[in-house]
């Protein structure tokens, strides 16, 4: 049986680890307000550029894009947006089984991999499978030029046929209890539906084709900054339920071993009266 000494040391020890999860949960959840409500305003803004884009499809039969080409596929990319660190639950576990069921089911020579999030970057360099490019380090701070860039980047590996699909691996934020990892096509894009007519009768200037060259490439862009926003977003909600429960599980371990202090207390100082009565009684 653990000693008096031991104890109080355990004790000492799950209190230390108590404040820590406190701490984190605590900064966890004064950065989720901003993720979340960046989340949540990323979200309507990508749907009405879709829709916008939508409406000229429709105002225009003569729109076409090299983006909606459709090719036999010998190459796929693969992005996998997962965290900087761990400390999150399942959050990253959950994004892997989704990705590697894709790269299982697709095969590992046809899939070229690319990955955000040191996580994502150590898990699949340990399984010694080919990244074509990484982002070890976003943490929810990517700049908007970055995301631009990274996007361009995948649109030109889609238009000079290097890749030829790509999909994105994410996890889609709904409410802060409720999350969703995704497996969602990027390029190509899936031509907008010119079958229902708009009722609003909208005068395009300079012409709906020019603007919608113009516009399809700023809603890539837009596309992944949501992507990012929602996984960042899920990440914070993910470690602030993750470290609340922890804190409570060490509030449960120090009561538990609070009532055992006190019961090997008791029984050492219920000891010593036998012995001074059984002292005493060998004096009589």
């Amino acid at each position: 049986m653990a000693t008096l000494r031991d104890i109080r040391k355990r004790i000492r020890s799950v209190e230390n680890i108590k404040q820590i999860t406190r701490a984190m949960e605590m900064v966890a959840a004064a950065r989720l307000r901003k993720a979340q409500a960046k989340a949540e305003q990323a979200q309507p803004y990508a749907a009405k550029m879709r829709q916008i884009l939508e409406n000229l499809a429709t105002a225009s039969s003569e729109f076409t894009h090299p983006l909606y080409q459709q090719r036999e596929v010998n190459k796929t990319g693969l992005v996998v947006i997962a965290a900087d660190r761990g400390l999150c639950g399942s959050y990253n576990t959950n994004i892997f089984q989704v990705a590697d069921r894709f790269l299982r089911q697709t095969g590992q020579d046809k899939v070229e991999l690319i990955v955000v999030g040191r996580k994502a970057v150590e898990y699949y360099r340990r399984r010694k499978w080919t990244i074509k490019k990484r982002v070890p380090e976003w943490g929810g701070k990517i700049t908007f030029l970055q995301i631009k860039n990274l996007t361009n980047e995948l649109v030109q590996w889609f238009l000079n046929e290097e890749l030829d699909e790509i999909w994105l691996a994410y996890t889609h934020f709904i409410s802060i209890p409720s999350r969703k990892v995704v497996l969602e096509k990027f390029l190509n894009i899936e031509k907008p539906k010119t079958e229902q007519k708009i009722t609003t009768d909208y005068i395009f200037e300079p012409n709906p084709v020019e603007i919608y060259a113009e516009i399809l490439p700023r809603y890539c862009v837009t596309k992944i900054q949501t992507v990012l926003a929602e996984a960042f977003a899920s990440e914070l909600a993910a470690r602030m339920i993750s470290m609340g429960a922890a804190t409570k599980n060490a509030e449960e371990m120090i009561e538990n071993l609070t009532l055992v202090r006190n019961k090997v207390r008791q029984a050492a100082i219920t000891k010593e009266m036998l012995e001074i009565t059984s002292g005493a009684e060998a004096l009589k």
